[in-house]
């Protein structure tokens, strides 16, 4: 029989992110504690930007930013925030979404599928992503949940599974 096997990737879903992000500027440009600010947020390039008048205040955007994308079922280890920036008379986030598993942390999955994973269960580092292939599906579902149980530094979504 052939082997079944599923890949591990980190993907997240623009559209996504982009219906969290125009609710955060609803609720930003609504809520009365940021009236007179200057708060806001948007896309600037690749990265989102957060501008307001004070450091707390720019805090609490991103903030309300984070909330909006746990809503949408988004893993903040996905957003890659900066510190914030002092900018003429305004304070500014600049903030980042992460896709793809670099190749340390790859290897680093790797380890953790060979060190405390069933025996016969091998992963192949593909790209930016990780294909894991054993004879038994039920060593599959134990590779899934031993991940899901780690406390990784970085979102990892299963698909492919076959």
């Amino acid at each position: 029989m052939a082997d079944s096997s599923f890949d591990i990737v980190s993907k997240v879903e623009r559209q996504e992110v982009d219906n969290a992000l125009n609710q955060a500027a609803r609720e930003i440009s609504q809520r009365y504690d940021f009236k007179n600010v200057g708060a806001s947020i948007a896309w600037s390039g690749e990265k989102i930007e957060m501008r307001a008048n004070s450091e707390e205040r720019v805090k609490a955007v991103l903030d309300v930013f984070e909330t909006k994308l746990v809503k949408r079922g988004i893993s903040l280890k996905a957003l890659d925030t900066g510190e914030p920036q002092a900018s003429g008379k305004e304070y500014k986030i600049f903030a980042s979404i992460q896709e793809g598993i670099s190749q340390e942390n790859a290897k680093k999955v790797s380890k953790i599928i060979r060190d405390e994973g069933p025996k016969g269960v091998k992963a192949q580092i593909q790209g930016e992503e990780l294909r894991v292939s054993s004879k038994s599906r039920d060593d599959l579902q134990a590779v899934i949940a031993l991940l899901k149980g780690k406390d990784l530094d970085f979102a990892l979504q299963f698909v492919n599974y076959r």
